[in-house]
């Protein structure tokens, strides 16, 4: 499967192209720096997702789109919108004009950040962004659903907890997501052969998980990878508590209120 994946230099973006080669997927990077990361050597785009003629160049002759440009930080409430709704509608209407039909996004964990731990969480408890970056998010995933009720796309949306190489904290043995299972994700996603819209909890198969994994096996995403290996060498801190009050951690906090403009 020819794939694009938007926001190809960045953390996420680079484990991709460690991995989806190997499973059979040939890969076109698009990004803001000019460097091809490894996997997208032979395809690279330099450009804006938000340029119309660089969304339709990028995505001209894909079968997929995997989106995860965008500012990953805290910002005002228009730049948030920009980078995470804007760019993912001109995507959505280059794979319109181009007849493409599947897409995987890059959601996040902010989009439900503000719900309280201790229980299971589920795809189906209602959006409680934590920061105007949750906010987009949200507006995200419901611009995905109108675009896949109005012309039958197929979409993922991929509430990303914590990806990184490994656990740093005592939330992250429960919220983290491996590279690898990253690659999993992302390749169950483009795969399955009839998605419609689908929110999935982008997480690994951590012991100490309480989010539930049940729509992303529904999609073929079966992680491997448990934070527990790494919990003997995570020191515990007096802000663990209240990073574990809630879905977002840290982000709930008054250190990430500010103005909307």
């Amino acid at each position: 499967m020819k794939v694009l994946v938007t926001g190809a230099a960045g953390s996420i973006g680079r484990a991709l192209g460690r991995g989806l080669p190997g499973l059979g997927h040939e890969l076109r990077g698009l990004d803001l720096v000019s460097e091809p990361a490894a996997g997208y050597e032979h395809d690279w785009v330099v450009g804006d997702c938000l340029d119309p003629s660089t969304a339709d160049a990028a995505v001209q002759g894909v079968d997929a789109v995997v989106h995860l440009a965008g500012n990953p930080d805290e910002d005002s409430l228009p730049a948030a919108l920009e980078s995470h709704v804007h760019t993912t509608a001109r995507l959505l209407e280059a794979m319109l004009a181009h007849g493409v039909g599947r897409i995987a996004y890059a959601s996040s964990n902010h989009a439900v950040g503000r719900t309280p731990s201790g229980s299971e969480l589920t795809t189906a408890v209602r959006p409680r962004p934590d920061t105007f970056y949750g906010t987009a998010k949200v507006a995200a995933e419901a611009l995905l659903s109108l675009y896949v009720d109005r012309f039958d796309l197929g979409a993922v949306a991929m509430r990303i907890g914590t990806f990184a190489d490994a656990p740093e904290t005592v939330r992250q043995l429960s919220t983290w997501l491996s590279p690898d299972d990253a690659v999993r994700m992302v390749d169950a996603a483009i795969n399955h052969p009839a998605p419609g819209y689908t929110v999935v909890n982008g997480i690994s198969a951590n012991t100490r998980g309480w989010w539930d994994l049940t729509p992303g096996r529904s999609i073929g995403f079966d992680p491997q990878d448990d934070a527990e290996g790494y919990a003997t060498s995570i020191q515990t801190r007096p802000e663990d508590d209240v990073e574990n009050a809630f879905v977002g951690g840290p982000h709930v906090t008054s250190d990430f209120v500010r103005s909307a403009f």
